[in-house]
């Protein structure tokens, strides 16, 4: 009897299947993703470009393709200031290019047969990124001498002071969009390319990686201190970048993270901490982390330490990118997930997020209290957390004090008796009335002991 086809088609891929360590290594090799309809479908907008296509996945759609001339004519200018021929950069690429297409997750197959395009795709991308990363940030020198140099950048010899995209009108009204668009995950080139076209381009104002990153941070308005450097070691891309930027530990965030490690592994869904108001009832008081690390979040003697956080109206896009990279990516970690999903706890409502304004935690932007607690609460939805989070032992702390007898009755007096003015108007009365009561009866009593 002949065999079917399909049972030999299985067999072949049986006997031909790679094992664990191969497996591994192609699946390490992956950092960029095509993100589902089952996600983007909640929020559409924030993961799609809306004036730049970086990269093959948006590539060639038809609304973005006005900015292709732009990003040609900065190829242009940087091969010019480089004083190198595009086929140097070409070489510099084609050792590679394989790696950079196993870079991206189910990456067109058109692409596969077409190595010269992709190349050519990268190599123009990457030199468009760096061309705005130059004319829009300074890296050496204090403020005065960025100013200066930033002045000097807009009238120099490669761009008109008129020209639409690398210009003081363009800084104003294109890059923020710009930025916006370079933190997408599906948005995203390979780091290798960037350090690529400066290693070939020796550009003078980059000489080597960690300049780069740098660069990349400046722009985007993310301080880091020369002490922190060493843990931008093999970013990926530049979300990666601003990734970690967001989670760069002191010393402080290193010691607090030692102890929680060693305090036991969490189950998860045991503790559901209350909205910020809850915590305020239950006599916790919120303020302010040292640091802007969404790792500096702690929780000792009564106090929970937030690091500040600036909400505007590129806030979700980018958290969104955020998270699905750390979904999708083994290995990435999930500080920022376990950071959206501590905050939608403690944001129910509009006066949680006006208290938070009090304590200095959250400079709203975006307009209404509302307004951002809407925010907080779409953004975490079909969102899990990793039950050996890095914020487990707060919320266990934090747990443990409202459970104590004395918080809960002070929280429940609180949430009783002080919720508005007039609540608070009705218990001074009964104070001051009861007060009363207890002075007349004691003159009464004297009175008939001591009578005149």
């Amino acid at each position: 009897m002949e065999e079917k086809p399909w049972l030999i088609n299985i067999q072949n891929e049986l006997n031909s299947l790679p094992d664990t360590s191969s497996q591994s290594t192609h699946w390490s090799k992956r950092s960029i993703y095509r993100i589902p309809i089952s996600v983007t479908e909640l929020h559409k907008r924030a993961y799609k470009p809306q004036i730049v296509s970086i990269g093959p996945y948006h590539h060639g759609v038809e609304y973005l393709m006005p900015m292709e001339e732009h990003k040609h004519r900065a190829l242009l200018h940087f091969l010019k200031r480089s004083e190198k021929p595009f086929s140097s950069f070409v070489d510099a690429l084609i050792p590679i290019a394989q790696d950079l297409k196993e870079a991206y997750d189910r990456l067109d197959p058109k692409w596969d047969s077409d190595t010269d395009g992709f190349l050519d795709m990268m190599i123009m991308d990457g030199c468009f990124i760096l061309e705005v990363l130059r004319t829009t940030t300074a890296i050496h020198g204090d403020e005065a001498e960025d100013e200066a140099h930033r002045a000097a950048q807009s009238l120099d010899e490669y761009y008109a002071p008129n020209d639409p995209i690398f210009s003081n009108h363009g800084k104003l009204y294109i890059v923020p969009y710009l930025k916006r668009d370079m933190l997408m995950l599906e948005n995203q080139i390979p780091m290798l390319v960037l350090e690529k076209l400066v290693s070939v381009g020796k550009n003078s104002e980059i000489k080597k990686s960690k300049d780069l990153i740098r660069l990349i941070l400046k722009f985007f308005s993310q301080g880091i201190s020369p002490k922190s450097i060493h843990q931008f070691d093999k970013c990926l891309h530049i979300l990666d970048v601003f990734r970690k930027s967001l989670l760069q530990e002191g010393s402080h965030d290193k010691k607090h993270r030692k102890k929680s490690e060693n305090r036991g592994i969490h189950k998860g869904g045991e503790e559901i901490i209350r909205s910020a108001t809850e915590l305020n009832e239950a006599g916790i008081r919120i303020v302010k982390s040292r640091t802007r690390s969404l790792k500096d979040i702690s929780f000792h003697a009564g106090v929970l330490r937030l690091p500040l956080v600036v909400v505007d109206d590129a806030l979700e896009s980018l958290y969104l990118n955020l998270i699905a990279f750390e979904r999708f990516h083994v290995g990435a970690g999930n500080e920022v997930t376990a950071y959206i999903f501590f905050m939608d706890n403690i944001i129910d409502s509009a006066r949680d997020v006006s208290l938070l304004h009090s304590c200095g935690i959250i400079q709203n932007a975006l307009g209404s209290d509302k307004a951002v607690a809407n925010l907080f609460n779409s953004i975490s939805k079909d969102i899990t957390l990793d039950p050996e989070s890095s914020l487990d032992e707060v919320h266990k702390k934090v747990h443990a004090y409202c459970r104590k007898p004395w918080n809960q009755w002070r929280a429940n007096l609180m949430h009783t008796y002080f919720t508005n003015p007039w609540a608070i108007l009705s218990v001074l009365a009964a104070i001051l009335l009861f007060v009363l009561t207890i002075v007349q009866t004691i003159y009464t009593v004297l009175s008939y002991v001591e009578p005149r």
